[in-house]
């Protein structure tokens, strides 16, 4: 009898698994173009283009403002078209981000013609990463069911992170050893190796309710948004500026520091992805936000670069269960039909961090320093910790397709 249980309880996990491998390779594929340009892009701005901290900081958060404003747009899509419309249309998008770099290199006597087509493709490729994500994501709890959405959140996250692992060091020995054209290239090439591999997928019918409308479903989702975008402060700040803190104290290892915030996002996924669905996502997003915040301070502290590591570390480690599980408590506050837009909505909140939060904190690096930089961003995710607990005690259900 034992025996029979254990094996009813460790099938599904197997079943599931398998069942999401196919789309979590093409992520795999599309976050490997993404995180090429992550540890090299700040490099190629400032000390290539010779801008200051500030426009690395827009360069870098333009993603994330496209990303703001094109993700119910992707929301109502994968709603009313499929996810796995909308996983192709994202994928087209990336291409264009690549050709994009690949036309700013045309310009690079005039910098500021340079750049500006930077930030053009940096906006395309927030387009295309609302598409792919949020199709991903509605794709994988189609497969796995409302009560795995924390588990297939937590595994698509899980073959994004371990892309931007390998990227990292792949990425930086590009731009060592051919310059900001090799990545522009591969950023264009790479995903186009994703479309086959998508189309042979078995789609999920879009579905046949009516979706639901915008503000209801932002009304059911906006506490956890708020603690999303406070907690998401502290990854933006790490991937965007920890590799201008290795450079101006003449560490070497940059890719190291990106390479173990995806191991820490990874291991964590793999091993605890079951957590939010488990014991709820409010209860796991209180003590990951902590463990978030201490890896914060600790770069804000770093003295040397074994200390700046532990605190890449540990905000990885930290920040690795955020997303999915308050991304539970949304999905919870949001009627089936409309699953595609919540979770739009809702990851809106990041990309409104990261599109305004970014700029912010490089503004502050260039007036403060880059240390200043650590010190609020850990201010505010420990601002997350009373969201994640009023969650956690004040519990909501979900709309129903009659109140909306």
């Amino acid at each position: 009898m034992s025996k029979h249980t254990t094996h009813k309880r460790t099938a599904p996990s197997r079943l599931g698994a398998t069942r999401l491998l196919p789309l979590m390779t093409v992520v795999f594929i599309v976050y490997l173009v993404i995180g090429l340009a992550m540890p090299v892009l700040p490099l190629h701005v400032h000390l290539g283009l010779g801008f200051d901290s500030f426009v690395v900081g827009l360069v870098a958060g333009s993603q994330f403002a496209t990303s703001l404003f094109s993700r119910v747009w992707a929301g109502h899509h994968a709603d009313h078209k499929g996810a796995k419309h909308a996983v192709i249309t994202g994928l087209l998008v990336v291409v264009l981000s690549g050709l994009l770099y690949l036309v700013s290199l045309y310009f690079i006597a005039s910098p500021v013609l340079s750049v500006n087509c930077l930030l053009l493709g940096r906006a395309a490729l927030g387009v295309a990463e609302s598409f792919i994500m949020t199709g991903s994501l509605i794709w994988g709890v189609q497969l796995l069911g409302d009560s795995n959405t924390g588990k297939a959140m937590s595994w698509i996250g899980t073959a994004l992170f371990a892309a931007l692992a390998c990227s990292a060091p792949a990425g930086t020995a590009l731009y060592a050893g051919y310059g900001f054209v090799a990545i522009a290239l591969a950023s264009t090439l790479v995903p186009i190796v994703g479309l086959p591999l998508v189309s042979r997928l078995p789609a999920t019918p879009p579905s046949p309710q009516r979706a639901g409308e915008f503000g209801k479903v932002a009304g059911g989702v906006w506490i956890p948004g708020i603690g999303l975008a406070l907690s998401g402060i502290g990854f933006g700040a790490t991937t965007t500026f920890v590799a201008l803190v290795y450079a101006g104290h003449g560490w070497g290892g940059t890719w190291l520091a990106f390479t173990m915030l995806s191991v820490a996002f990874m291991v964590a996924r793999a091993f605890f992805g079951h957590l939010p669905d488990k014991f709820g996502g409010a209860r796991v997003a209180l003590s990951c936000v902590l463990i978030e915040g201490i890896g914060q301070a600790m770069l804000w502290l770093a003295s040397g670069p074994t200390m700046a590591l532990i605190g890449v570390t540990l905000t990885g480690l930290g920040y690795s269960l955020v997303y999915p599980a308050l991304g539970v408590e949304a999905i919870r506050r949001a009627p089936p039909e409309a699953h595609g837009l919540a979770l739009g909505t809702y990851t809106a909140f990041y990309d409104l961090t990261m599109g305004i939060g970014t700029p912010v904190l490089g503004y502050i690096a260039t007036k403060a320093g880059l240390h200043a930089v650590f010190l609020v961003s850990g201010l505010s995710v420990f601002c997350s910790l009373p969201v994640a607990w009023w969650l956690m005690t004040t519990p909501t259900l979900p709309l129903r397709a009659n109140q909306m």
